[in-house]
């Protein structure tokens, strides 16, 4: 007997494994090179970082400790999504872990990012429809560097219609959308505000014709947009701009947000004529940030004419060690502005506070973005009544687990991936009738671009997707933070 259940036991885990997808007699093997779990999708890199698409099923841990309880909660909503058979399954593309060259790069913020974009699929099966949104994780890994096979993964999950998420503004970021959208996927992106990174495809076109990214929209504002409104409030001054500008990632690659900065800085009316053509001041990545800003920092304090304004074409994750930087240039006691793009929302306020403590290098930062959680809980928001939904659904109970209340107003990147969800599963339920039961991807598509006026009712405020795959309506505020 003790024979016999032993092999019935066996014969059990070989059935397992076998179904799993797990050659036999090479389970251990196989689960080393695929992040421990039996799940062909995921994929063990250098350093032991798991990469690639995960439902939750293959334990909470594979994307490491701080998704645990976001992807905890995923595991049990897709559980119930998926039990009556009826769902399709929205995939969050993005870069899930930050290990190496490119550690920090997003600053930790992706946790609350996938925490935002699981509230919106949680609030979207609370409700009466039948057809239920089963949400999986695409991990690119640091740098995005795996970009290539977690979309390549996306292509065997069953019953996709479209990708939110897409990254940050970056080469990776478009060579993935053009993949997906070669499938003829649709994509929402969240948080990717490069000039062009829409249906057009005019974010790489150069000098030449753009060539379309068919099915690709997104929920945020454009650097353009930004600078524009930067630009108003800057044009009346009187100043002496000089520029600091990067253009390529940790990965050495084209930084499709940094390079759209500072194309936008040269050419905005109420920018563009604050600039000194000879104050234009370059750093890569790859070499020490540190010594180089420090330099620069130095070096405004010896141009010709006397620099009152910095343009910073360059990513938040530096722009603490330039402010530092500017604090201990020689010249440390005249005011100086930086004017930022909008990932500086992610900025720590303490890092001017504390480096001005006695007055003598008065800094302020200017950065145009979304309004302060204050203004979209305010009366003078009109669709204020949004966002408080969401506040209070992300801070609510997830199968067990909650999130950080202060998880979703750290910066923007939990309420734009939540808009962007969001987004999708308007689509998906405005494709679904008597007739088309189980909308497909291409269904979704069609549905993305027929959203006008006010069709999403996002956190950020009602909005639409115009024809080349931007939002109709975004908010936007100047944000000034003094030392």
């Amino acid at each position: 007997m003790a024979l016999a259940l032993a092999a019935g036991a066996g014969g059990g885990v070989w059935y397992w494994l076998h179904q799993r997808g797990v050659p036999q007699g090479e389970g251990e093997e196989f689960r080393a090179a695929h992040c421990g779990t039996t799940n062909r999708a995921l994929v063990t890199g250098t350093g032991g970082e798991c990469t690639g698409v995960t439902d939750g099923g293959d334990g909470p841990g594979v994307f490491g400790s701080a998704l645990q309880p976001v992807l905890t909660a995923i595991a049990a909503e897709n559980a119930e999504a998926t039990r009556g058979g009826r769902y399709v399954t929205l995939a969050f593309l993005a870069p899930l872990t930050s290990t190496g060259k490119a550690k920090d790069l997003t600053l930790d913020q992706f946790v609350g990012e996938v925490e935002g974009a699981y509230t919106a699929v949680e609030q979207a099966n609370a409700g009466d429809s039948p057809l239920k949104i089963r949400l999986v994780l695409a991990n690119m890994g640091s740098g995005e560097l795996r970009w290539k096979s977690t979309v390549d993964a996306l292509s065997g999950v069953k019953n996709l219609v479209g990708v939110a998420g897409m990254g940050l503004s970056q080469q990776e970021s478009v060579d993935a959308a053009r993949a997906l959208s070669a499938k003829d996927i649709p994509m929402v992106a969240d948080l990717i505000t490069a000039d062009g990174f829409d249906t057009t495809g005019a974010i790489d076109a150069g000098t030449a014709a753009p060539k379309p990214i068919n099915g690709l929209v997104r929920v945020t504002l454009t650097n353009a947009a930004q600078l524009k409104t930067l630009g108003k409030e800057l044009d009346g001054d009187t100043r002496t701009a000089a520029l600091v500008r990067t253009n390529v990632t940790p990965n050495g690659t084209t930084d499709f947000y940094t390079e759209s900065l500072y194309r936008d800085f040269r050419t905005v009316s109420g920018l563009k004529k604050h600039l000194d053509p000879a104050a234009d001041f370059f750093f890569d990545p790859r070499g020490g940030a540190d010594s180089i800003l420090d330099a620069i920092g130095q070096n405004i304090c010896n141009t010709q004419r006397p620099v009152d304004t910095v343009y910073f074409a360059a990513r938040e994750k530096y722009l603490p060690d330039f402010l530092k930087a500017l604090s201990r240039r020689s010249c440390h006691r005249l005011p100086i502005t930086v004017v930022a793009g909008s990932d500086t929302a992610a900025l720590d306020p303490r890092t001017l506070t504390s480096m001005n403590q006695q007055g003598e290098s008065p800094i302020t930062v200017l950065y145009a973005s979304l309004p302060s959680t204050a203004a979209l809980r305010g009366s003078g928001n009109s669709d204020h009544d949004l966002y408080d939904k969401f506040l209070q659904a992300f801070a609510g109970d997830h199968h067990g687990q909650r999130f950080p209340a202060d998880h979703a107003t750290r910066g923007y990147w939990p309420v734009l991936a939540h808009d962007a969800v969001l987004t999708a599963v308007t689509a998906v339920r405005n494709a679904t009738d008597a007739t088309t039961p189980h909308p497909n991807r291409y269904d979704v598509r069609n549905h993305l671009y027929a959203l006008t006026g006010g069709a999403v009712p996002a956190a950020t405020g009602r909005f639409g997707i115009d024809a080349t795959g931007n939002r109709t309506s975004v908010p936007t505020t100047v944000h000034r933070l003094t030392s």
